[in-house]
């Protein structure tokens, strides 16, 4: 009698229990949707499917009334220029200090214990503080992005960093190697695919922070029209743009699954 841990799905199964949870909430809006339409045909709770669908025409297929500009596109642009700024930024950073402190002892002794406080102050809590010092523009909401996922990816990749194993980097100081031919010859190309594998685990918290600031201080992006139409439990326009951000997150990480995949293909050679 096989196992349950050794049973594995085919193809086609292991499509069908993919989609099997999406199916099933879907099907619960819809009967709860139904319930509530029964009742109140007017419920701005869980619309229909129809209102759904003239929002998203309404919001992105014609253009606005005032700004005569196409809303979801706009506030994409503006979310994703902020993300990716903020992200290019922490990757940067995190990139930079995480090799170094995982390889060399004194830069560890000296940043080791202060990444750790850093990482623990939640980003969202010196929201304020970052609106007072740098304004309610564009650059308060980069810092934000920057500031809340870079400890983590400078802790992730230097905890990667001290996994090498230490035969080659004994090896490259026997061959003569100085310290920053280890680190560009040994060290940087082991490190950059873990590097995007902190920023792709980064993402969700980096979406967090930057929908709080939008939501807080804002005149464009994602964050800011939700919490706009919450004023007027504008559900229909709500959960269409949930949904959109829950697509670019996954489009994101899935492009730099790709990206991984082809330039470090020496990864997965024998998987």
């Amino acid at each position: 009698m096989r196992r349950l841990i050794n049973r594995r799905p085919d193809v086609a199964i292991g499509f069908g229990l993919m989609l099997l949870p999406f199916v099933a909430v879907i099907i619960a809006y819809m009967v709860a949707s139904d319930a509530r339409l029964s009742v109140n045909p007017n419920d701005k709770l869980l619309p229909g499917w129809s209102t759904i669908a003239a929002a998203i025409e309404r919001m992105a297929f014609l253009p606005d009334q005032r700004t005569g500009t196409y809303l979801l596109l706009e506030d994409t642009i503006s979310s994703l220029t902020r993300l990716g700024i903020g992200v290019a930024v922490a990757t940067v950073i995190g990139g930079i200090f995480g090799i170094l402190q995982g390889l060399i002892p004194y830069f560890r002794s000296t940043f080791n214990a202060f990444t750790s406080v850093l990482s623990m102050i939640p980003p969202l809590a010196v929201l304020p503080i970052l609106f007072i010092v740098f304004g309610l523009g564009e650059l308060a909401k980069v810092v934000l992005v920057a500031v809340g996922i870079a400890p983590f990816i400078i802790r992730d990749l230097a905890l990667r960093t001290e996994e090498i194993p230490h035969e080659e980097i004994i090896k490259a100081q026997t061959l003569g190697a100085s310290t920053w031919q280890i680190i560009v010859r040994i060290v940087v190309p082991q490190m950059l695919p873990r590097l995007i594998d902190g920023v792709r685990l980064s993402l969700g918290a980096a979406w967090l922070f930057l929908i709080a600031a939008e939501a807080i201080a804002s005149d464009s992006g994602l964050g800011y029209r939700i919490f706009l139409m919450r004023r007027y439990l504008a559900m229909d326009v709500i959960l269409p743009y949930v949904a959109w951000i829950t697509f670019l997150a996954f489009a994101l990480d899935l492009a730099l699954r790709l990206f991984q995949r082809v330039a470090f293909r020496w990864m997965y050679r024998g998987n």
